[in-house]
């Protein structure tokens, strides 16, 4: 009999999950590629969805190339920001008195454009240098770790914290036993809402500046020059770098809380 590993999704289960949203996308396709071919839609305007599949098979190997460049900036900045939020959430948890005033300001802070924080960072950190795409993905995803972790730390009930101080337990064995167990479904949940914010907000800081060799400076360079084929198709290359992103934070936490109701109703 073979056994079927805790944390994997049942496939009957995971077919009726994935099946209506992968009939939308079919159905969006097919619309999109019909609107192009029946209205005779201009090439630059907006191409069809079999062009811009030709041109992203034609130029695999460049577009992976660049799109690997913005990840990894998108990558270092989701480190960066992920962390820090993680940390600094752990100390509002001891000292109530910096968390009053520090997460209203970061659910305030989240509302910045990106666009209005690119500039900025490319004036303190270059704007052709990395950095400055690190330094606005690390801010992206910052805030929303911070509230997210921060709501976790302290979403264990009132009893089951003065249980464990009744055991006269130290601060440190009520925040590894009771405190970090609770907050895992929502430091998940974060990385998940910044996979997606670390790779738009690497994409959009090229805008402003950076190397030929990076994909928001080719999305922006092409389009600019009406080569929307190879724009879209770069904007495809930005869409599975993204994808795969989240996946690989979805398995992670099947991994890590195969105990989770979240991931006990998916099997």
């Amino acid at each position: 009999m073979t056994v079927q590993p805790q944390f994997l999704p049942n496939p009957k289960r995971a077919l009726r999950v994935s099946l209506p949203p992968l009939l939308t996308f079919v159905l969006v396709v097919a619309l999109w590629e019909g609107a192009v071919r029946g209205f005779d839609i201009p090439l630059y305007l907006l191409p069809a969805p079999s062009e811009i599949l030709a041109t992203f098979i034609a130029d695999a190997g460049f577009l992976l190339g660049i799109g690997l460049f913005t990840f990894r900036a998108a990558l270092i900045g989701f480190v960066f920001g992920c962390t820090l939020g993680s940390l600094v959430a752990a100390v509002c948890v001891r000292w109530s008195a910096l968390a009053n005033g520090l997460v209203p300001f970061s659910v305030a802070a989240s509302a910045v454009p990106i666009v209005a924080l690119s500039p900025l960072m490319g004036v303190w950190l270059g704007s052709t240098s990395p950095n400055s795409k690190i330094g606005v993905v690390a801010v992206m995803t910052f805030f929303p770790t911070l509230v997210n972790v921060y709501r976790g730390l302290n979403s264990p009930g009132y009893d089951a914290i003065q249980l464990m101080r009744s055991y006269a337990a130290r601060q440190r064995d009520i925040f590894l036993k009771v405190r970090l167990p609770a907050a895992l479904p929502y430091l998940f949940n974060a990385f998940k809402i910044c996979s997606t914010l670390s790779m738009i907000g690497a994409v959009v800081a090229e805008f402003f500046g950076g190397p030929r060799n990076a994909l928001g400076v080719f999305i922006k360079t092409e389009a600019s020059i009406l080569h929307t084929r190879d724009a879209w198709a770069a904007i495809l290359v930005a869409c599975l770098y993204g994808i795969v992103f989240y996946t690989t934070i979805v398995v992670i936490e099947r991994l890590v809380m195969p105990w989770h109701t979240s991931v006990r109703k998916s099997k």
